[in-house]
C-alpha cells in the first residue's frame, strides 16, 4: 500500500531542500548540528506554544523544524552517507520530538477536558513509538520494515493540520485528526509486523532447507 504522501511529493520537497543543504555544508554546518537544532525547534513549538493552546503558532513552528529531518538526511548523503552515530542521533532525536509533540497536545486537551482527544493523543504516542520500534528491531535482526501508509513525516503533517484546523476554524479538528492518526499508526505498525513476519518465515524456511 502506498504512503499517504507519494514519492513524487517527497522528491519535489527534496529539490527544495538540496540547495539549502549545499549552502549549510559550505558554511561548515554538520548534519548532526541540524538534527539537534531541529529537535530544539520542535520542542519550542510543542511545549512553548502548543501546550499553552497557541495551536496555529505551534503547528507552524513544529512543521518548519520537522522539515530538518529531510535536511539532515540530505546533507549526510551529500557528504557520502550517514555515520553510525549520525543515524543513532537522528533516530533518538526523532523520539524526543515526537514525545514532545504528542505530550504537549495531550496536556492541552486535558486542560480543555477533552478526554477523547487525550486518549487519541496517547494512542498516537504509543502507536508512533511502536511503528519506529518495529522498524529498528527488524533491522537489528537483518530484516527490513520500511513499509507502511503513515510514517513519521505523515504523522507530523496530520497532527499539524489538525492543530491548524482547531486554531482557525474547526474546534474539534485536532481531536478528529488525532483519532484518524491513531488508526493509521496502529495500521502501519500492523503492516510492518506482517512484512517482517513474511521475511522471517522465508528466512527460517531457507535455513531449514539448507540445514
Amino acid at each position: 500500500m502506498a504512503k499517504i504522501f507519494q514519492v513524487t511529493a517527497r522528491a519535489g520537497m527534496t529539490r527544495v531542500i538540496e540547495p539549502i543543504a549545499r549552502t549549510l555544508l559550505r558554511w561548515g554546518v554538520t548534519p548532526n548540528a541540524v538534527t539537534v537544532t531541529g529537535t530544539a525547534g520542535v520542542l519550542v513549538g510543542a511545549l512553548g506554544f502548543g501546550a499553552r493552546g497557541h495551536l496555529v503558532a505551534g503547528a507552524l513552528i513544529v512543521t518548519v523544524f520537522a522539515l530538518t529531518d529531510l535536511l539532515d538526511g540530505t546533507m549526510a548523503r551529500m557528504r557520502g552517507g550517514s555515520t553510525r552515530f549520525g543515524a543513532f542521533l537522528d533516530s533518538s532525536m526523532d523520539r524526543v520530538a515526537d514525545g514532545a509533540v504528542f505530550g504537549a497536545v495531550a496536556y492541552w486537551l486535558a486542560t480543555q477536558d477533552d478526554h477523547w482527544g487525550v486518549a487519541a493523543a496517547l494512542i498516537c504516542l504509543v502507536g508512533g513509538g511502536l511503528v519506529s520500534y518495529v522498524k529498528a528491531r527488524a533491522e537489528g535482526l537483518g530484516l527490513t520494515a520500511n513499509v507502511g501508509i503513515a510514517e513519521r513525516t505523515e504523522r507530523l503533517i496530520i497532527v499539524g493540520i489538525g492543530g491548524l484546523l482547531s486554531g482557525l476554524v474547526v474546534p474539534w479538528g485536532l481531536t478528529a485528526a488525532l483519532w484518524f492518526l491513531a488508526a493509521l499508526s496502529l495500521f502501519t505498525a500492523g503492516q510492518r509486523i506482517v512484512h517482517v513476519y513474511r521475511q522471517a518465515r522465508l528466512a527460517d524456511e531457507g535455513a531449514d532447507v539448507s540445514g
